[in-house]
């Protein structure tokens, strides 16, 4: 999904509480975490997944989040998944064209939709038509 989501003018950062040593193992000994192309950064001090609201306090470790930050900074979309359920990697690109394309148009995107398809316009006469 890297490149996918380079395509769109998207950069990718993984942040978790283990230490950069316990990276820098983990990307010499698991075969999928080798083919990793996007910094992963240590938050030992837990400071940026208090800052997120990503931070489990009782276990000490975060949960699975995923945040999606504008280019000026903002959150717009944050994903929390439950420890039982994985990630759509999928759904993560779709978003954030779905973003793009509401701030270039002006329109909203219904729900499914997909990119190439149309957006809504946005007016309080349409709630619930879509």
């Amino acid at each position: 999904m890297h490149d996918q989501l380079k395509a769109i003018n998207t950069d990718v950062l993984a942040i978790s509480t283990d230490s950069v040593y316990s990276h820098k193992v983990f990307t010499e000994t698991s075969p999928s975490a080798m083919k990793v192309q996007f910094p992963l950064l240590s938050d030992r001090t837990h400071a940026i997944s208090r800052a997120y609201r990503a931070l489990n306090e009782t276990a000490g470790a975060t949960f699975r989040v995923t945040v999606i930050i504008d280019p000026e900074g903002k959150i717009c979309a944050k994903f929390v998944y439950p420890p039982e359920v994985g990630r759509n990697v999928y759904e993560i690109p779709r978003v954030i064209q779905g973003i793009q394309y509401g701030r270039m148009t002006g329109e909203g995107v219904p729900a499914n939709w997909v990119p190439g398809n149309p957006g809504i316009k946005r007016d309080v006469n349409n709630i619930g038509k879509y």
